[in-house]
């Protein structure tokens, strides 16, 4: 009986061991997500938006190339070079994600060289144009950035734009999740055998999940309403914030509820 009691115990204390070995393990792992995705929110406020910025700034402040300059000369003034060309071919392909719009170009001569242009958009121009017609093309940096033709304008998909919320949006989304890995991690690693309620159900799940939809839900209205990059950064906290509160104070009242009845189920009938 002594044997077998404390082949038992042996056995069992390795499992817990080996249980709470995991539990660091996966803390460890979270807090190097947590710090890529860090590192990933820091340059999308330090490079990507500034440098998308200054890119549209600049390409705003362009003026138009004097008559007859040369590529070189162009590419020199950072202006805008316009040039005509004939279409020859116009393409939309459904990837299944998104529709690609692609129409292409042949200049002037018989030696010129076809360019392809993309446009996330079928309107204005795209769906006006067909093989043989004459377009005007404005190019900047190397780009082909916008088409015309009767009057009618569209940018294509190389055209900077000032779109930078949604890529802010993605900046602060990262910085949550950052946040949150970070805890869950360092809690892991800190007290493996009490993580509650610093764990995957229900808090862990409904966190990540607001984040991924508040950021994403938050980018994708402020670039269709065109708002400045810098309200999501307060959008998208407060957002979150307000949603886990609801689901917090829902659960804590069901919580609550659920033991009510329990206390009601257990307490012993009177006799009469």
């Amino acid at each position: 009986m002594a044997e077998r009691a404390w082949a038992t115990g042996g056995r069992k204390g390795s499992t817990d061991r080996k249980s709470v070995s995991r539990v660091r393990l996966t803390g460890m792992a979270l807090i190097v997500l947590a710090l890529t995705a860090a590192v990933l929110s820091y340059l999308a406020f330090t490079v990507w938006v500034p440098d998308r910025q200054e890119r549209y700034e600049q390409y705003r402040a362009a003026e138009p190339c004097p008559a007859q300059a040369a590529p070189r000369e162009a590419a020199a003034e950072d202006c805008l070079v316009t040039g005509h060309f004939t279409v020859t071919k116009t393409e939309s392909t459904f990837t299944g994600k998104v529709t690609v719009r692609e129409a292409t170009l042949r200049g002037q001569g018989d030696g010129s060289r076809q360019t392809v242009v993309r446009f996330s958009d079928s309107g204005p121009l795209f769906d006006r144009l067909h093989r043989g017609d004459e377009v005007t093309a404005t190019g900047w940096r190397g780009d082909v950035v916008a088409l015309s033709k009767d009057g009618v304008r569209q940018n294509t998909s190389d055209a900077p734009r000032d779109e930078h919320s949604g890529n802010a949006a993605l900046g602060v989304l990262l910085a949550l999740l950052a946040a949150q890995s970070l805890v869950f991690g360092v809690v892991r690693l800190a007290r493996p055998t009490a993580c509650a309620p610093f764990v995957w159900e229900p808090y862990g799940r409904w966190l990540a999940f607001t984040d991924i939809c508040v950021g994403v839900g938050v980018g994708a209205v402020s670039v269709w309403l065109d708002l400045p990059w810098w309200t999501v950064l307060v959008t998208v906290p407060v957002l979150v914030g307000a949603v886990m509160a609801r689901l917090l104070s829902g659960r804590r009242r069901a919580a609550a509820a659920s033991a009510k009845a329990r206390r009601h189920q257990d307490a012993p009938v009177s006799s009469r």
